[in-house]
């Protein structure tokens, strides 16, 4: 926004309330002059503005700030937004276990659960499940049902996110175009009273991709996000948004074929598929047949703690075959950040990716490019649900039609 008087907000009109909260929100603007500035209204509208979302509980005074002219006079008061009026219940899937969280609206975790959760069982018990953890997490930190403003849910499969179904999923047998979000508004319902919670719903790489670029690398423009886990996806955030393709099939790489795979038979019926030579469950696969004990993704992240020397190889060569892969990735997006992350990211297979990526990419893709680890680690999927809740519960917009069903 600029400081021109007059300025005029979404759909033609003035700034109004939502406006003036996101601006707070976003530290660029959180003086009552300085909203004036920013969006050309009056004081007085200003002041009627935020009236609503002080009654609202949303915003709080903080503070005095320095003063703003030579010559003296009072502190202005700065503006944040208060982010002890709700709270956000966030759950991570994987194919065998998962992780539910009860967050602050800025991310601060209150209460966690972790357990075991097959997806094959179906949505209907899965969910149900969720429910029960959600109100478990509530009663641990004491907090009622009616201070949740929103449940986020992250899902290893693509997900459409105008519905929040996801699209024939290769690793979810069952799921394909259910009803995520009512059943798991539902079960919420069942264990905590009538209630009536909007539930977002999104793929796991794409909300650890927008977890960490906000926690890590706020700046980076363009951010991409691998998780090798059971299966291999992406998530790329441009421009502080998940870019999710015209119908939430972004970043699903795991699936293009590559020349070493013609023999391998992936998940989703197709043979030569990346997942079924170079995922966790692969390279578990690969273990089994020589011999050591390994099932699973995280079978293998326990194998490679331990440096067990046949994980640790294969485990390389896996990272070689995502590296090529990720070498037309890069240059495709030319991204500031590559966080490689899931059961797999250590050592052996970073090295693995970087063998690879370098030597097949352009110079000028990789000349500015980061590879990192994940650095939120087993928690990003869920502070990047809970963060997508609180950004579209209180974009401007949204926030509007919330503060007119509050009545104020």
């Amino acid at each position: 926004m600029t400081g021109r008087p007059g300025r005029t907000g979404r759909g033609g009109n003035q700034a109004g309330a939502g406006d003036l909260l996101e601006l707070v929100r976003s530290g660029r603007a959180t003086t009552r002059g300085a909203l004036q500035q920013a969006t050309g209204l009056s004081r007085a509208t200003v002041g009627q503005r935020l009236d609503r979302l002080f009654r609202a509980g949303w915003l709080r005074e903080g503070a005095g700030g320095p003063v703003g002219s030579p010559l003296g006079g009072r502190p202005s008061i700065t503006l944040e937004f208060d982010d002890e009026h709700a709270v956000v219940l966030a759950a991570d899937l994987d194919t065998r276990h998962a992780r539910a969280a009860l967050l602050t609206l800025t991310g601060e975790l209150l209460a966690e659960h972790t357990g075991t959760l097959v997806v094959e069982d179906g949505p209907e018990a899965v969910l149900g499940e969720l429910g029960r953890w959600f109100a478990g997490l509530l009663a641990r930190s004491g907090r009622g049902a009616q201070e949740v403003c929103g449940i986020g849910l992250a899902v290893p499969g693509p997900v459409d996110s105008d519905s929040g179904r996801v699209v024939q999923p290769p690793i979810m047998p069952g799921w394909d175009g259910y009803d995520i979000r009512g059943r798991l508004a539902r079960a919420f319902a069942e264990h905590t009273g009538p209630t009536s919670v909007p539930v977002l719903v999104d793929n796991d790489a794409n909300l650890m991709a927008y977890g960490e670029q906000r926690a890590g690398y706020p700046d980076c423009s363009a951010f991409a996000l691998v998780k090798v886990s059971t299966g291999i996806g992406a998530g790329v955030v441009v421009d502080g948004s998940i870019y999710r393709g015209i119908d939430g099939g972004a970043g699903d790489i795991g699936h293009i074929r590559v020349p070493e795979g013609e023999r391998a038979l992936c998940r989703c019926g197709s043979y030569g598929c990346l997942a079924a030579v170079a995922s966790g469950g692969a390279v578990a696969r690969r273990l089994a047949e020589a011999g050591v004990p390994a099932a699973s993704g995280s079978d293998v992240r326990e194998l490679l703690a331990a440096g067990h020397p046949e994980a640790v190889g294969l485990a390389r060569e896996a990272g070689r075959r995502v590296g090529e892969v990720l070498a037309t990735v890069v240059t495709l997006l030319n991204p500031g950040v590559l966080m490689i992350a899931g059961d797999l990211a250590g050592t052996p297979f970073l090295t693995g990716v970087r063998e690879l990526l370098y030597q097949r990419a352009l110079p000028r893709s990789t000349a500015h490019l980061e590879v990192v680890t994940s650095r939120l680690g087993e928690r990003a999927a869920l502070l990047g649900a809970g963060a997508l809740v609180v950004e579209h519960l209180y974009a401007p917009e949204r926030a509007e039609e919330r503060l007119r069903a509050l009545g104020v």
